[in-house]
């Protein structure tokens, strides 16, 4: 990927993440977004872009650990709720 393709997606992926449906994910996604995307792997940024096709009622639940999330998205939630200073259950 040519680096203007990369930052085009970079750029996408804040816009995704800060313009959710729900205020709360907003204020979790977006920063997130701003802080460790510039630093991720190809196939991070591909979890990553997965999990935000993902309801944001069920992302906060999982995110905040009110409720187990699938086993395929720990990884990015546990990394989301570690960053966001949220505790799991």
């Amino acid at each position: 990927m040519d680096l203007s393709a990369q930052e085009a997606r970079l750029k996408k992926l804040r816009m995704r993440s800060w313009r959710r449906g729900m205020k709360e994910m907003d204020l979790i996604l977006g920063p997130y977004a701003d802080a460790e995307l510039d630093h991720f792997a190809p196939e991070l940024l591909d979890a990553y872009e997965a999990l935000l096709d993902e309801n944001d009622q069920d992302l906060y639940l999982w995110v905040t650990g009110a409720v187990a999330c699938p086993p395929d998205v720990a990884p990015m939630i546990s990394r989301i709720s570690d960053a966001a200073g949220l505790r799991r259950a």
